[in-house]
């Protein structure tokens, strides 16, 4: 199967942060591809540190749930805390990764939402996943990422 992860950092070095996070991701799955590094504001959160952000896709016969267990073991070899505080609010953090999607899978448990349920509201997302995958389709919408972008409210300048 084909997972498309987005990896973010905001804390320290955000680019080695993302260097150490893609090692990490090649023990665990070998080969890999990557988009370029993207830089954004934090997302539902008010922060002064931007997050460095990039999508990668590997592939793997390890179920959705066991990449999940993967991506949770090397988040926390690098978080010291939870992504998010006591009330449930993100937060800064050294190292996230998260699944945006499997191939053209449609997973919906307590412990995983594929595709990610915030997907197509994040430009950090689906700038770097269409630059990887521009001819995947959205299994419940049918739109690529572009046309998600493209929906997507336009930042005041």
């Amino acid at each position: 199967m084909h997972y498309f992860l987005n990896i973010g950092s905001n804390l320290g070095n955000p680019k080695l942060n993302l260097s150490r996070g893609l090692r990490a991701l090649e023990e665990k799955f070998g080969y890999f591809e990557t988009s370029k590094i993207m830089e954004s504001k934090p997302w539902g959160f008010v922060s002064p540190h931007t997050f460095a952000n990039m999508a990668v896709m590997v592939i793997s016969d390890k179920s959705p749930a066991e990449v999940l267990a993967d991506i949770h073991e090397i988040e926390a070899r690098y978080n010291t805390t939870s992504h998010r505080d006591k009330h449930g609010n993100y937060r800064d953090r050294t190292l996230d990764i998260d699944i945006m999607a499997v191939d053209d899978e449609v997973i919906d448990t307590e412990e995983l939402k594929v595709p990610h349920p915030h997907l197509a509201e994040r430009d950090f997302f689906l700038t770097p996943f269409a630059e990887l995958a521009p001819m995947w389709r959205h299994p419940l919408t049918g739109l690529t990422c572009a046309e998600m972008l493209e929906r997507l409210p336009k930042e005041p300048e």
